[in-house]
């Protein structure tokens, strides 16, 4: 009988290729993050390491709006406010003053780059916070650089940094003009923060450069040793942040930043009952019970029977659609939750877990869920992508890509994605297709049903009353399969990621005013102040809200897409008619 396979469940995050990559990232960057971070604590730049990466914020939002490199661009902006601080340093007691009024500039910029240039969303707030799934061949290979730069600056010209009075207790008379290797220092510094970002993010560099130094220094005096017990904590640290990350589904920036002021806190509080008899021995007794519990923690499920289909949705609609298709034959795993806005999405480690185990991934498209690709690649799966976007019979043209991605408002579209989700279903599990086969035909005649009801209800309201304002441009399917009348939305774009502008909005309010709208219809993944105050300004109501990107939560009346549908109809037939009658149907 072979040898049973020994499994380690704390182990398996690391077995994920995406978690492997972050990993090689950390532990490059170990090198140069312990190393300049004893020289930061050394100078008393702990706050300036902070400042220089969240003043590449403005840079990221540059890069990501116009296309070229996010670590180009946080690096240039870096690079700027570096040597801006630089130039600040002779002037020593208004020095963290400048660089504070210096940052808040940066921080400025970069907010109206981001809302009212751009219109950028989530890639920028990844980059401010770090992702995992964002670590590519690119950043090792700067991380590389970073690390190789750091070391032969320190081989070569750390006693200039000393003597120029990084400690003044080291520091020795005749020092040479210090400027030509704080330039250096600095722009290492500015390099690192850059090459730190996709993990750890613009906000969180000091969890890397300054914590861990700050902790070693705790345990040594000695320059050496602290340089490499630091270059030990953030490469360990790093290691369990990420486990963390993986485990805990947070941004890994986040966990780290936990795990090093954890570590901090516990390396102080040891050295003061270090001092107090035998309370050293009840600190290392309390140390090693908590690790047995962290390593104590429960193992992980098995996922299902194993007679099922593992397949994986990406939004809300897909999951349902998937789900009465597959009934009890397919275990349907669905990435997005009710109410989560799909446009503001990033994916989290947790969904790279959950794709690992599918066969089939079914996508919304039209680059509403573009992520979903790079997440299947993640996970090292080779489940098939199925992209029901692309084969939707009905298309509309959109404002961001080829075609609105809003497709599933036309009934029509449904019941194309309804068949496609059956024939993908059916390939892989050729045993039930009869199975798949009648679901499908049943929830077809539902949709028929449905759509039916829906143009009656829309109908019999005049064609001068059908006219629609929303929070952005969700619903023009659904306006062109009941022949209604798109006036504007609060966010004149097919995307919540853009913002509109105080001129936007004049013109919004002019335009329902001039065409007596009577209702503004927010929706339920949005907040609805903006469609509220421009109902008050106008006189609209904003009392019915409709389901646009994405279903309600179980329990309300639009937790499926066929009470989704039902309930924005009624939804706009009471808009339409100033509450006089809705639209009562019962899917």
């Amino acid at each position: 009988m072979p040898p049973r396979e020994r499994t380690y469940p704390l182990l398996e995050p690391f077995q994920l290729p995406f978690v492997q990559r972050g990993l090689l990232e950390i532990l490059i960057l170990a090198i140069p993050a312990g190393l300049l971070g004893t020289w930061i604590v050394l100078r008393g730049l702990a706050f300036f390491s902070h400042a220089v990466g969240t003043a590449s914020f403005p840079g990221l939002v540059l890069a990501d709006g116009l296309g070229f490199a996010a670590p180009l661009g946080a690096f240039g902006a870096a690079i700027v406010f570096a040597g801006g601080a630089a130039a600040l340093r002779g002037r020593r007691s208004g020095q963290d003053a400048a660089v504070a009024l210096v940052l808040v500039a940066c921080l400025a910029a970069g907010v109206i780059l981001a809302s009212d240039v751009f219109g950028s969303g989530s890639n920028v707030e990844t980059l401010l916070f770090g992702s995992l799934l964002l670590v590519d061949g690119g950043d090792l290979v700067l991380a590389g650089v970073v690390a190789v730069a750091t070391v032969a600056a320190s081989a070569l010209i750390g006693q200039h940094w000393l003597q120029a009075g990084f400690d003044p207790a080291l520091a020795g008379s005749g020092a040479r003009d210090s400027r030509p290797f704080d330039a250096v220092l600095i722009g290492l510094v500015a390099l690192a923060s850059v090459a730190a970002l996709t993990v750890v993010g613009a906000l969180l560099v000091t969890a890397l450069f300054v914590v861990p130094a700050i902790t070693a220094r705790l345990l040594t005096e000695r320059l050496r040793a602290w340089q490499l017990l630091s270059i030990a904590l953030v490469a360990v640290e790093g290691t369990v942040g990420l486990w963390l990350s993986v485990e805990t589904n947070a941004p890994p920036g986040a966990t780290i930043a936990c795990v090093a002021g954890a570590t901090f806190v516990l390396v102080a509080v040891g050295r003061a009952l270090a001092r107090v008899p035998r309370a050293g021995a009840v600190a290392a007794a309390l140390g090693a019970l908590a690790l047995l519990g962290a390593g104590c923690g429960g193992g992980s499920g098995d996922g299902g029977s194993g007679d099922e289909l593992t397949v994986v949705a990406t939004t809300t609609q897909i999951g349902d659609f998937a789900r009465e298709v597959g009934g009890e034959a397919v275990a349907v795993n669905q990435l997005l939750q009710p109410n989560s806005d799909p446009h503001d999405y990033e994916p989290r480690p947790d969904d790279v877990q959950t794709v690992a185990g599918a066969e089939l991934v079914f996508a919304s498209g039209d680059g509403l869920d573009e992520w979903a690709e790079e997440v299947v690649a993640d996970s090292g799966a080779e489940a098939e992508i199925v992209d029901l976007g692309a084969i939707a019979p009905i298309r509309l043209p959109g404002d961001g890509g080829e075609y609105d991605p809003h497709w599933w408002h036309d009934p029509r579209n449904a019941e194309a994605a309804v068949r496609e989700i059956e024939r993908s279903l059916a390939a892989a599990d050729p045993a039930r297709r009869a199975e798949l086969r009648r679901n499908a035909d049943a929830y077809v005649a539902r949709l028929n049903r449905l759509g039916t009801g829906i143009a009656a209800c829309v109908d019999s309201v005049p064609a001068a009353r059908r006219k629609l304002v929303t929070d952005h441009d969700a619903f023009n399917y659904f306006a062109n399969r009941y022949g209604i009348e798109i006036v504007g939305a609060v966010i004149p774009s097919q995307t919540t990621q853009a913002q509109p502008s105080a001129r936007d909005l004049s013109e919004l309010a002019d335009t329902i005013e001039r065409e007596k709208v009577e209702a503004i219809f927010p929706e339920s993944s949005l907040s609805p102040k903006l469609a509220d105050a421009i109902a008050s300004q106008t006189g609209a109501t904003a009392e019915y809200t409709l389901y646009g990107d994405t279903l309600g939560p179980e329990g309300s009346d639009g937790a499926t897409y066929l009470e989704m549908e039902a309930a924005n109809a009624d939804a706009v037939l009471r808009g339409f008619t100033g509450g006089e009658r809705g639209c009562p149907l019962s899917p």
